[in-house]
């Protein structure tokens, strides 16, 4: 088996091959064996308020007993959540998973057309909305009477005056909280005060039950709801728990939060692998504020920070983070998109930690490969894949590849979803007769077991019969000093089929595509080389910062 699983012979020291199942009956078992142990310890930070784990034992008691008690749900009922990293988060999250129903996780950028969709696609019973999308949910609601709406402000949990001058320079000042009505809504504090009054009965969810429905970006078509259960949670959270397990101080960790929580990646790797960890989290409302970001973390004395390719470039290049006290600082993980040489490089210089890759999906709630943590450099690997999992190469022809040759990149596993929402023929589509997922990434593997992603299987160019993999023409052109990002795609091409077309940002106003150009044919063989070079003031990006090549395939919209 372990010619199968080479990657067990290269596994860093202390790392499993299994993780034990049994440990934690449910998520909620590992939330209160977390408050037993860690209770007046500090659990969730945002904007200076803290909260400890025994208050979010309290709160989050609280607004369970309001869903059970007030709206009368029923276990496996879902609860649409749609606000930003706050502190009523982690409490609506623990509550409605106490309560024995289940979170659909809802971007709060969604448009009302993709509001709806998810709205109805999930049959969510509630909505908590933050104030700032309140006109969103309003024009929903008005179309939805069987929802009920929860409604809250950023400040509501902040304390008093903080919270309420926060509310108000949002509304009167910074006019981020647009006027809405929503008939029936009621307010988050209300909840709590009125599930105060009720005896919450003895649940107990099982591994097989379903905890989220975690919603897929929606670029590749319409959104679909990935069933994630308590096992496949749980088991996510045990095997990322045993990879950076022996770089952990239990009770003493602080990580930093600033990808959204409605996202699979920060929802389990900093949520619920720290909380079992004791650690606290430091929440980041709005990382796209980077002097305030920065601001924050020169503030903060942090121990791990997770992130997307993007958002650790972003840092880097905004003054003054070289100056934020890294002396703690044992662990990063970038993950959701490649992570660029040039980028990991440059993190290791200024802040004295490897940048070390993960790769993910929501589909495997989400890690399947991690690099070890104690990598020297950058590798250019998503890493080995975790205990308890298996990963192979598969040809078009169903067969598994031998080591070296490239694609695509199939994964076995407890963390692997159930299926998709209502959608058994999706659902059928990625996952085989022979129980593999089917990831859509193009990859290859070497003799330590290291996988190695190539690209996605949509976005690969064909140039003349040859394959170009953007990641690659991405990685060698963000390595020009003048470069601040990049995106590559195919376009068509009468002589070639596709031609490669680069999209960049410059960091060096004086950058110009005949630079760019150059420095590629230094780099890279013909057929990669970009024939086309467009400047951008910016680059389209999903809401936790991924580069989105499909909209740069689209025709610019006039």
């Amino acid at each position: 088996m372990r010619s199968q699983q080479p990657w067990l012979d290269h596994y860093p020291a202390g790392v499993p091959a299994e993780i034990d199942m049994n440990e934690f009956a449910s998520i909620t078992d590992v939330f209160d064996k977390a408050i037993a142990q860690y209770g007046n310890k500090t659990a969730f930070i945002n904007m200076g308020k803290s909260i400890t784990y025994a208050e979010l034992d309290r709160l989050s008691r609280d607004f369970a007993g309001y869903l059970l008690g007030e709206l009368k749900l029923k276990k496996g009922d879902r609860v649409a959540i749609m606000m930003p990293n706050c502190l009523q988060y982690p409490v609506a999250i623990f509550g409605v998973l106490r309560a024995g129903l289940v979170v659909v996780n809802t971007n709060p950028m969604y448009t009302p057309r993709e509001l709806k969709h998810q709205l109805a696609d999930s049959g969510a019973s509630v909505l908590l909305v933050m104030d700032n999308f309140g006109n969103v949910a309003q024009e929903v609601l008005a179309q939805m009477p069987g929802v009920r709406a929860i409604t809250t402000g950023l400040g509501d949990m902040l304390g008093f005056p903080k919270g309420a001058l926060i509310n108000f320079v949002l509304k009167y000042i910074k006019k981020m909280v647009p006027d809405y009505n929503i008939p029936g809504a009621v307010r988050f504090g209300d909840t709590l005060t009125l599930g105060r009054m009720h005896q919450l009965p003895q649940l107990r969810s099982t591994l097989d039950d379903l905890a989220f429905l975690q919603y897929t970006g929606g670029t590749t078509g319409v959104s679909k709801g990935a069933m994630l259960t308590h096992r496949n949670l749980v088991a996510n959270m045990q095997q990322a728990a045993a990879w950076v397990g022996a770089n952990i101080r239990l009770g003493e960790e602080t990580i930093v939060t600033a990808l959204p929580l409605y996202h699979i990646f920060a929802l389990t790797a900093n949520c619920l692998v720290f909380i079992k960890f004791g650690a606290s989290n430091l929440l980041i409302t709005n990382p796209r504020d980077m002097p305030g970001f920065v601001k924050e973390l020169k503030s903060t004395r942090f121990t791990a920070i997770t992130g997307v390719n993007t958002l650790f470039n972003g840092l880097l290049n905004t003054p003054g983070f070289e100056q934020v006290n890294f002396s703690h600082l044992h662990l990063t993980l970038g993950g959701g998109m490649a992570v660029q040489r040039a980028v990991a490089d440059k993190w290791k210089q200024v802040t004295g930690t490897t940048l070390a890759e993960a790769y993910g999906l929501t589909e495997t709630s989400p890690a399947v490969c991690i690099n070890p943590l104690d990598l020297r450099a950058y590798n250019g690997s998503i890493g080995m894949p975790v205990p308890s999992t298996l990963v192979c190469i598969k040809g078009e022809d169903g067969q598994i590849l031998p080591m070296g040759e490239i694609g695509e990149l199939c994964v076995k596993g407890p963390q692997v979803m159930k299926g998709y929402w209502q959608r058994p023929e999706e659902t059928a589509k990625v996952m085989d007769a022979d129980g593999w997922l089917h990831t859509g990434d193009m990859a290859k593997m070497d003799e330590q077991g290291y996988f190695y992603i190539v690209d996605r299987k949509k976005d690969m160019i064909l140039v003349s019969g040859f394959n170009v993999y953007p990641n690659e023409v991405e990685d060698v052109i963000a390595m020009m000093p003048g470069v601040l990002e990049v995106a590559a795609i195919g376009v068509p091409d009468d002589k070639s089929g596709e031609a490669v077309k680069v999209f960049i940002v410059k960091k060096d106003p004086a950058l110009t595509a005949d630079a760019v150009k150059a420095f590629c044919r230094e780099n890279m063989t013909g057929y990669k080389q970009p024939r086309f070079v467009e400047f951008r003031n910016e680059l389209p990006k999903s809401n936790v910062g991924k580069i989105l090549r499909k909209e740069l395939r689209e025709p610019a919209k006039t």
